[in-house]
């Protein structure tokens, strides 16, 4: 095989500028890992501003000399030609800010403007403009927001849909994206739950075949993967969206729902021998062991330990306070920190197990594969704990991923993070090897952003910054559909967006409103009051009456203690002074009836 590449291909270089020859139209690229890049403009390449969804075009083709400045980050698009030991011709160049040290992605509303033009999307999608009837609901849905063929409603897939109108609610006070996400959580109510009064527990079924007037429960899971089982993470993302909307409105019905689900995880998936909780049980015995699962059988893994944690019970914590969910949490991420490391053997975490925790290698795709992204979102949601309950162990396991996973995970020529790698590498192998692909997963940029916004806003870090802003620039470069709306499921390594299979819709069966919106959400808290200092607005309308003691319980997330205080309230657009600044609480007034509650959040001046 030859040496040296003998033919023309395009690609990306993201990369800090180290030099530019004007006259010689030369331009010098450094990337994340140190590499340099000789780029020619030559042949006159077009640039524009990042731009966010639903802004316009902003060309920057006749500022290209001024805005290439020493040290600013940017993509450049182009041809390599072998000639000459090789030659990058760019053509297409696209900047990240108006000057060297700006980052649009970090102006105090581009996360807000992002969630309202995604709920507007998914909004239009699935209802048009016709009244929020959940029965026209469909899990997938096309590029451009037409509905399949498919009459397919899961469980799922509707409660991603209402974490995320619920989001958008936190951050806009728009009612109508409350008024989706409240019938949302009815019609999984209606519809999807199922309330076993003889074991004191509530299970969801995995969704429902619509036909006309007429619907068909599926109990089980239609997945692949899950065929004929019912699959812990299935009934841990049921919860997502009811619970981000109970933030909102305290219904006190919802969170009897997690409480009874919570039940029914305890009953039947939590293994009281040896610890942690099994990711599938079987329909009619609900045990973890029948023959029926196959290599479901007694196994545990990621989702099914990890994910009750950004899903829905850290949110359920923050509504609540209530010290049995800490417990829970605590449990969650001790279990993470002792099982999941397996740093003697590979950079990445063990994802999977047998029931007394030896490493399960063999597993169904997964194989001794890693999952970049659930690294990345232990790192993310170990922090997240640690200001709840500090633990030398969360931070040093959060850091070190920190640390490891660029280098092993990301791509250092183009930007981005990959999806699925080989954890170890064979023979004389020199990187770890692509299960299938080198695209990359929305959701997969979604973990690297928060891990790393959250790790500089907690811990800090030059490397910690930079890497977050670099995983924010690819995502808002490459994955935004400024043609159709939303976000694109997946991009090549160089950022062009892959649309085949069912890869091109915009909702599937892995896809809905959740992992976009959710960034938006914690990218806007992070960036704003962790890491920028600037003042928040949340959004909520609870009825007080179902509230204890008529507290609501304002903290966007779980942040270090003392980070954040309340500056201001009003209710029903009126200014009100009977709240906790420091602890993050509003007493409301004792009235009949739903108020609308508006809280200002202040940083507090690190010292």
């Amino acid at each position: 095989m030859a040496d040296a590449v003998t033919f023309s291909f395009s690609d990306t270089i993201a990369g800090y500028v180290t030099r530019f020859d004007s006259g010689a139209r030369l331009l010098g690229l450094r990337t994340s890992d140190g590499r340099e890049f000789d780029v020619s403009l030559a042949g006159d390449p077009s640039a524009e501003l990042v731009r966010n969804l639903d802004e316009p075009y902003i060309d920057a083709s006749g500022h290209i000399d001024e805005m290439l400045s020493p040290g600013r980050f940017l993509f450049v698009y182009g041809v390599h030609y072998p000639e000459r030991g090789g030659s990058f011709d760019a053509k297409r160049l696209v900047f990240l800010g108006r000057g060297s040290e700006d980052y649009r992605f970090e102006e105090p509303s581009w996360w807000i403007k992002q969630i309202e033009s995604l709920a507007d999307f998914y909004k239009r999608a699935q209802f048009g403009d016709g009244p929020v009837d959940f029965t026209e609901y469909r899990t997938e849905i096309r590029l451009g927001g037409d509905k399949t063929a498919s009459h397919v409603q899961e469980t799922d897939t509707i409660s991603r849909l209402v974490y995320g109108m619920a989001s958008a609610y936190l951050l806009t006070g728009k009612d109508e994206y409350l008024e989706v996400a409240e019938r949302g959580t009815e019609y999984l109510r209606k519809h999807m739950r199922v309330v076993d009064s003889e074991e004191d527990v509530v299970f969801w079924y995995h969704g429902i075949s619509v036909d006309g007037d007429s619907e068909r429960k599926l109990f089980t899971s239609e997945f692949s993967d899950d065929y004929d089982a019912i699959p812990m993470y299935e009934q841990i993302y049921a919860l997502a969206g009811p619970i981000q909307t109970y933030r909102v409105t305290g219904d006190v019905r919802i969170k009897n729902d997690a409480d009874a689900t919570i039940r029914l995880f305890d009953k039947f998936f939590f293994d009281p021998e040896q610890g942690g909780y099994y990711s599938h049980i079987d329909p009619i015995l609900f045990s973890a062991d029948h023959e029926s699962l196959g290599e479901n059988a007694e196994r545990k893994n990621w989702n099914s330990v990890g994910d009750h944690a950004p899903a829905y019970l850290i949110n359920l914590y923050l509504a609540t306070g209530d010290q049995k969910y800490a417990v829970f949490l605590e449990y969650t991420f001790d279990t993470i920190a002792n099982k999941f490391p397996d740093y003697k053997n590979s950079p990445f975490v063990q994802e999977r197990f047998f029931r007394d925790w030896s490493h399960d290698t063999a597993h169904s795709w997964q194989q001794n594969r890693a999952v970049v992204g659930h690294n990345l979102k232990i790192a993310w949601n170990l922090m997240r704990m640690n200001s709840l309950k500090a633990k030398p162990e969360y931070e040093q396991l959060a850091k070190k991923i920190g640390e490891i996973m660029p280098a092993v995970g990301s791509d250092v020529q183009r930007g981005g993070w990959y999806d699925v790698v080989e954890r170890i590498k064979e023979g004389d192998q020199e990187a770890y090897r692509f299960a299938w692909h080198d695209r990359k997963a929305w959701w997969q940029q979604e973990q690297a952003i928060l891990a790393y916004l959250i790790l500089n806003g907690t811990v800090g870090g030059d490397a910690n910054l930079r890497e977050a802003r670099q995983a924010q620039a690819f995502y808002n470069t490459f994955f935004l559909d400024h043609d159709e709306g939303a976000v694109y499921f997946n991009v090549l390594a160089s950022g062009t967006p892959y649309l085949l299979g069912t890869e091109r819709l915009k909702g599937s069966h892995s896809m809905s409103m959740y992992h976009s919106a959710e960034l938006c959400y914690l990218s806007a808290v992070y960036n704003n009051l962790l890491i920028n200092g600037r003042e928040m607005d949340f959004h909520f309308q609870p009825d007080p009456t179902n509230l204890p003691d008529r507290i609501l319980r304002v903290s966007p997330d779980l942040l270090p203690a003392g980070s954040v205080k309340i500056a201001s309230v009003e209710i029903d657009e009126k200014p009100y002074t009977d709240f906790d600044a420091d602890a993050l609480t509003v007493r409301l007034p004792d009235v009949q009836g739903r108020v609308k509650v508006k809280v200002r959040l202040r940083p507090v001046a690190k010292k």
